[in-house]
């Protein structure tokens, strides 16, 4: 086989003008899916990280029950209870006015996406707030600076420097764990991969999408490097 055939075998150009399409839009829910679930979970993760490390043992325990069940089963089981085993209790969630969540794989999708993340972000969040020295805290307090005043001034804009980098990996892992969103009928970029190969068998579909897969992340990576120097800049 010469490098002409070769080429012509891994660029097919009628399937990629047919399919084009439809790679774009399985793109753009894989990156709708990871930018909501990474900001709730975000959200969610700073509250988790601020209940690790308060004075209340219950709330500790809450949280820290919290990761360690997230953190230590597989998404993808997470993803299946939500959607198949909660989701097979039709005739509560009618009752309670749920169903219409339940019943939604996307909805569904989003809420162990973020469940899960939010696990993970709150661990990072707890390593940077930890990670101030405390001199910083008692030197608020001496300025007549309230708590909420502290963290929101002085901690968190310091813990996200910390963060930042953590955070990123956390999200590069979150756009290659969104392909599990196919085995709930999510036509993302993995599930239009997989129907796109069950009407051609040619597998040159699957190496598209692990390219556009790859371009996604170097494009974050890139993007979260020039972040993390900004806020060097104006934070350090």
């Amino acid at each position: 086989m010469n490098i002409e055939n070769l080429w012509s075998t891994l660029l097919n150009v009628a399937l990629l003008e047919r399919y084009a399409p439809r790679f774009i839009d399985g793109l753009l829910v894989t990156g709708k899916l990871v930018a909501i679930s990474f900001s709730l979970g975000a959200l969610l993760g700073l509250l988790i990280a601020l209940g690790r490390l308060s004075t209340y043992r219950w709330v500790r325990g809450f949280t820290g029950v919290y990761v360690y069940f997230f953190r230590g089963s597989p998404l993808l089981v997470q993803l299946f209870m939500l959607y198949y085993g909660l989701g097979s209790f039709k005739g509560f969630w009618q009752e309670v006015g749920l169903w219409w969540f339940f019943r939604d794989a996307w909805l569904c999708t989003l809420l162990a996406f973020t469940l899960n993340t939010a696990a993970y972000q709150a661990e990072i969040m707890r390593g940077a707030l930890t990670a101030i020295a405390p001199g910083q805290r008692e030197a608020s307090q001496t300025l007549g600076l309230s708590r909420w005043t502290t963290l929101r001034k002085v901690i968190l804009p310091q813990s996200l420097l910390v963060a930042i980098g953590p955070l990123g990996n956390e999200l590069v892992l979150m756009i290659k764990a969104s392909s599990i969103a196919s085995l709930v009928t999510i036509y993302d970029l993995m599930g239009v991969t997989k129907l796109a190969f069950s009407r051609t068998f040619d597998f040159q579909i699957y190496l598209w999408a692990a390219v556009l897969y790859l371009v996604i992340v170097e494009v974050v990576r890139r993007a979260l490097k020039r972040l993390e120097r900004s806020l060097s800049k104006h934070i350090g």
